[in-house]
């Protein structure tokens, strides 16, 4: 049987996360279904709609900012105690600020486990279906790009045209074995290009010596240029929205990638993430609890909770850089992911080697 205390203590942990993550999914569902109001405001169903779609993004918006609730939870948990003196009762029975840290710590361990399994596939799924219906009424519907068995392709209507374009892999700022078929608005066939490799940093490729098939006539050159509303950037961005993939799709794109030849390093850094993500839920409840055993006791509560965010954003930008120095090449993305929970196991580890003094 769980202790009394435990049960005691557990309770109002959990209490508290449930508070603040009501108030934080209130705030989600207000800025969100703005968001999407201005959105649809030319849409014939501007007032259902906008809610659905905040309806099925608000969990993932949610699964994004649980570190954070997570933190200000375990600072309300904390302030409950200090105001009825409970941590000075405890520790005249023997229970000492690390145990309670470590009971606390252990329950969001488990939470976070849970998260990572039920509640992230589950928002995943929505996200998905958030986006699909989005891009419905999105003004670029013109545009597609997709991954099959037979590589890239990209529908893309420019200057009245529409072009079909195939493309092999992706090796750097290059498409390799490009073929483009171009169609009038009537979608007769205009012409074929093939080129060996198209150079697309920007939306003016490069294709490096092209053949070009109009009319039964053929041309050959060493270069030619081709407007397209595609780059490497915005063709890359179509597949790294993580959010929306359950980690069965995660594992499919991983296949996509491969197949186009690229690089496969942010997924699996996003895939280390979520393993690790439990860790990182753990980290910051101990940072909140080392912060509140370490403030005096008579600061107020508005100190604390603007301390909390505070310490939040210092947080989410270690987070952020890191993650963005995945993108050069020289650094092993496994530093990313695991390099902020590195840094924040370590500030623990020292505090905690004091917090029974106080």
């Amino acid at each position: 049987m769980i202790q009394n205390y435990k049960k005691y203590l557990y309770k109002n942990y959990l209490n508290s996360f449930l508070k603040v993550s009501l108030v934080f999914f209130s705030l989600s569902i207000i800025m969100n279904l703005f968001e999407e109001i201005n959105f649809l405001k030319e849409s014939e169903n501007a007032i259902l709609l906008p809610l659905f779609l905040t309806a099925l993004n608000t969990p993932s918006i949610l699964f994004e900012i649980f570190p954070f609730i997570f933190l200000i939870s375990s600072l309300f948990f904390f302030m409950e105690m200090m105001d009825k003196d409970e941590l000075m009762i405890y520790k005249v029975y023997g229970l000492t600020n690390l145990k309670i840290i470590k009971l606390i710590s252990t329950v969001t361990f488990l939470v976070g486990i849970l998260i990572v399994i039920f509640f992230y596939n589950f928002s995943a799924s929505l996200k998905f279906l958030y986006l699909d219906i989005k891009n419905n009424y999105a003004k670029d519907d013109k545009y597609l790009a997709v991954v099959t068995g037979n590589g890239l392709w990209i529908r893309d209507e420019i200057n009245g045209k529409t072009n079909f374009i195939n493309a092999d892999k992706i090796r750097n700022d290059y498409l390799l074995n490009v073929s483009i078929s171009q169609f009038d608005e009537n979608f007769n066939l205009i012409g074929v290009i093939n080129s060996d490799k198209a150079l697309i940093e920007n939306k003016t490729w490069i294709l490096k010596k092209p053949i070009v098939s109009k009319n039964n006539i053929t041309e050959k050159s060493d270069e030619l240029e081709f407007k397209s509303n595609f780059d490497k950037e915005r063709i890359l961005s179509i597949f790294e929205n993580f959010s929306s993939l359950n980690i069965m799709k995660i594992e499919k794109l991983k296949k996509d990638y491969e197949l186009l030849g690229y690089n496969t390093n942010t997924i699996e850094a996003y895939k280390h993430r979520l393993y690790s993500y439990p860790i990182y839920l753990t980290l910051m409840v101990c940072i909140a609890s080392i912060l509140m055993l370490n403030i005096k006791y008579n600061k107020s509560r508005i100190f604390h909770i603007v301390f909390g965010i505070l310490i939040s954003v210092l947080i989410y930008y270690i987070n952020y850089f890191f993650k963005v120095i995945i993108e050069t090449k020289d650094v092993p993305y496994l530093l990313s992911v695991w390099g902020p929970q590195l840094i924040l196991f370590m500030i623990v580890l020292i505090n905690l080697v004091k917090i029974n003094e106080k």
